[in-house]
């Protein structure tokens, strides 16, 4: 693949177009190639290492997108219809050069909420059972950067974003749609684009691949094979109260040991636990890797129990669907803590919710909190307005008895850099208020 990345950037004029992490892997390796690289970015500020590229900086940084060959695209960098099509054709990325140009067999799995967790959890059962898996993509390694480690048995799992998938030319041989919700809409011109950028990790297949498809989901278009999948019904794949039946093989929920929190869970088992079997991996093998899965940071993570009261951060949560699946996921959170970043998201489903449910401790935080505080019904619970999570974790600490649940059901930014940070500072914050 090395050989091939270097034919199709030799001699031409290549422009990175952002310079985070992913666009510091991708000058790494256009260093070692015979072609002019230049490197547009709004915020980045001239640096000796970058004296020898061409640099457009500043709020005039795409004004040079028709001087390049070759765009080199950040998942970070929102485009929305600003750009011709002739700018589009120039347009790449570094998982479309991978599902382009990669002959290892690639699974993709995207999907708003689920695909960290899926993501991390397919490539560790098959680690497990003996494959020579790696992980890349989203879960914070761009999926250049570890193409040395390529070999011919390599199984590459890959997390895609919907920024990653927007402008591929190709789909993974196992595509995996695990859902689509209400997401990212600062950075698309509609619901619609958004989940066109997601349906591109089938669009490109063929009859010799793999789709897994929430079977909420239609991909009329699709020539892969399709299995469905579903947490409610009966589907290829599907989860009842008792069972995880995956294409015919019915698993009792009690003998799968795993430290996943939630219900929802079974879904994103069943998903990998299938993945793992098209790659030959037996049942048992499968069910024995399970249980040595810790799951991630900040997807319902129990940071510790202080004074008897339990505290949950669930920080990934960024849209109302993965605040209720949270709060379902006990059988008591007595508080729990909602709101950030306000992208104009829907909260119908979420207000109606916690409107039913028993939840006795509303905090709410800025923006989105606030713009759902008078829909919530006072008169059987109590309602806060915090003026941020230090102050959330304070009301928290007054009013708990059971279990206190960070699922903000919004993004951070404007309030943190990412998820991770803020579940870090909820995490701080817990230990500093309590002990």
């Amino acid at each position: 693949m090395i050989k091939k990345l270097e034919n199709f950037f030799r001699n031409k004029r290549v422009l990175i177009l952002g310079l985070g992490r992913e666009g510091r892997s991708t000058l790494d390796i256009l260093k070692n190639i015979d072609c002019t690289i230049g490197i547009a970015d709004k915020c980045l500020t001239p640096t000796d290492d970058l004296k020898n590229y061409e640099l457009y900086l500043g709020e005039d940084y795409l004004d040079c997108l028709d001087k390049f060959d070759i765009i080199m695209k950040s998942p970070g960098i929102a485009l929305f219809d600003t750009v011709s099509g002739e700018i589009k054709a120039k347009i790449t990325s570094q998982t479309d050069l991978l599902l382009r140009f990669c002959d290892n067999t690639i699974i993709g799995i995207t999907g708003t909420k689920g695909k960290s967790t899926t993501s991390s959890l397919t490539r560790h059962i098959l680690q497990k059972c003996g494959k020579n898996a790696i992980l890349i993509g989203n879960i914070g390694i761009p999926p250049l950067e570890r193409i040395s480690e390529f070999a011919e048995d390599t199984v590459i799992v890959c997390e895609m974003s919907c920024h990653q998938l927007e402008y591929v030319q190709a789909s993974p041989d196992i595509s995996v749609l695990l859902n689509v919700f209400e997401e990212h809409l600062d950075h698309y011109v509609d619901f619609n684009a958004y989940k066109s950028a997601k349906e591109n990790i089938y669009r490109y297949q063929d009859e010799s691949d793999l789709l897994i498809l929430n079977s909420e989901l239609k991909a009329d278009s699709a020539k892969a094979e399709i299995l469905t999948a579903s947490l409610t019904d009966k589907a290829d794949i599907y989860v009842t109260a008792s069972e995880l039946n995956i294409n015919g093989i019915v698993i009792p929920l009690s003998d799968i040991d795993t430290r996943l929190i939630g219900h929802h869970n079974y879904y994103n088992i069943g998903i990998a636990a299938c993945i793992a079997m098209s790659q030959g991996c037996k049942t048992d093998e499968i069910l024995k890797a399970i249980p040595s899965f810790n799951g991630l940071p900040h997807r319902l993570e129990n940071i510790g129990t202080y004074n008897g009261v339990q505290y949950i951060n669930d920080s990934i949560s960024t849209c109302p669907s993965t605040a209720i699946a949270a709060v379902k996921s006990f059988d008591k959170v007595d508080t729990i803590i909602v709101g950030g970043m306000d992208r104009g998201i829907d909260y119908t489903e979420l207000v109606d919710f916690i409107n039913g449910c028993c939840i006795e401790n509303i905090i709410l935080l800025p923006d989105s909190g606030y713009r759902i505080y008078d829909e919530l019904d006072g008169s059987k619970r109590n309602i806060y307005k915090a003026a941020d999570l230090s102050d959330a974790v304070k009301y928290a600490k007054k009013v708990t008895k059971v279990r206190c649940l960070l699922s903000p059901a919004a993004a951070s930014y404007g309030f943190y850099k990412n998820f991770e940070e803020r579940g870090e500072h909820f995490r701080k914050l817990v230990h500093e208020e309590i002990c």
